[in-house]
């Protein structure tokens, strides 16, 4: 029963980590900033992967580690750099070397902070690393569906994050972690939820908001990830894009070359019904496909669709939304899960508007048999089963 739990746990827990579209390392500030050398690279580096550029921000985070090899965090940023380029990676070969070189360096991080906490108990750096590469091994266990593995790297995800908390009460941007399992706890079912105060710690949704806030105003190398939690967040989960708005347009300003920093405003500006604004980033996007430059890819062409479908549908244009969605469910390629997945709900969003529910029903369970396609749309197709999605806007074209 235990392990089941922390199963259910577990997965929502790190799917949530991944939602946010990017890494998620941070150092403890203290001994960061006891190192001038060392901090500004990795600050330049979380900075450069943030804005997709992986070839300067891996060089920057190896330049910190040859500073000191057995400081864990610089393993820990590589490992979870190398889960992001992995979940975003479009050919297999790639994806396969990025697998090998995010355990690898997973392991390097959690062997140097064992090594690290015996010869210092109260060393908070180590504990956050180790908690950082746990993360990531964790995530990657339930993708080859090596639950028992990952039920055992559980253990001491959150007594780390206590730890380094409690030894450096100055490193804010742990406070970007526990608002993140605080706030998605709190979405679990009742019984789930109840058992999860054994297993990890309780649910609060109040406080998650609070300690993500905190981290985006006082914490250091991970404010901008706790700007894209709170953005993904508030559109989400608590049904409030107009609280997204500034963090998207935040993170899009300074990150101009993160196509999911566009997708993200773009999605926002849907759901404002802003849809002038979103049909100007969707056009630039479009642009950046059609270029070939990197980090634009021809299979971001569904992502695109996906969200002029999204526009289209807050419009109440749903015939044009629909054939943006039956585009996106063609492609059922492994990188196309999560997009195809969304498609598949906003069909049967559709489909219960028109009153015809059998084929709504049909929809949302085709979004749940979608392989990899685990997040907010399936949590929203099984709700939508349940309850008929209902139409907020009293207007509409169907």
């Amino acid at each position: 029963m235990k392990s089941r739990l922390s199963l259910i746990l577990i997965y929502s827990l790190i799917s949530a980590l991944t939602i946010a579209l990017a890494f998620c390392p941070a150092p403890a500030a203290a001994e960061l900033s006891a190192d001038p050398q060392i901090r500004p690279l990795f600050k330049q580096g979380i900075e450069k992967i943030f804005n997709m550029d992986e070839k300067s921000g891996t060089a920057a985070f190896l330049q910190g580690i040859e500073l000191d090899r057995e400081r864990p965090i610089g393993y820990a940023y590589l490992a979870m750099a190398n889960l992001f380029f992995l979940e975003t990676s479009f050919e297999n070969t790639e994806r396969e070397r990025r697998q090998e070189d995010m355990l690898r360096y997973a392991a390097e991080a959690i062997a140097k902070g064992e090594k690290r906490i015996e010869k210092d108990p109260r060393d908070g750096q180590a504990y956050f690393a180790m908690a950082l590469a746990k993360i990531t091994r964790i995530r990657w266990y339930i993708a080859q569906r090596r639950f028992f593995a990952m039920t055992q790297e559980t253990a001491n995800v959150w007594d780390y994050l206590e730890k380094a908390k409690e030894e450096d009460p100055q490193n804010y941007d742990v406070f970007f972690a526990t608002g993140l399992l605080h706030f998605h706890l709190d979405q679990l079912p009742g019984f789930t939820r109840f058992f999860s105060s054994l297993l990890i710690t309780s649910g609060d949704r109040k406080r998650g908001l609070e300690e993500l806030t905190l981290a985006v105003q006082k914490g250091d190398l991970l404010k901008d990830l706790a700007r894209a939690e709170l953005a993904s967040v508030y559109v989400n989960f608590e049904q409030k894009p107009e609280m997204a708005l500034p963090y998207s347009k935040e993170l899009r300003d300074k990150y101009p070359n993160n196509y999911n920093f566009a997708f993200g405003l773009g999605n926002v500006l849907a759901d404002l019904k802003r849809s002038a604004e979103a049909f100007l980033v969707a056009a630039e996007i479009e642009r950046g496909i059609k270029s070939g430059i990197p980090p634009y890819r021809p299979e971001l062409g569904t992502r695109h669709q996906l969200l002029m479908g999204r526009i289209y549908f807050e419009k109440g244009d749903y015939a044009r939304a629909l054939d943006y969605f039956q585009k996106v469910i063609q492609v059922q390629a492994r990188y196309n899960a999560r997009p195809r997945a969304s498609a598949f709900v906003r069909l049967g969003m559709i489909a219960d508007v028109r009153k015809e529910r059998k084929k709504a029903e049909e929809y949302y369970q085709k979004a749940l048999e979608v392989e990899g396609g685990e997040g907010v749309a399936q949590t929203a197709a099984k709700q939508y089963l349940k309850t008929p999605y209902l139409l907020t806007k009293p207007d509409s074209k169907s």
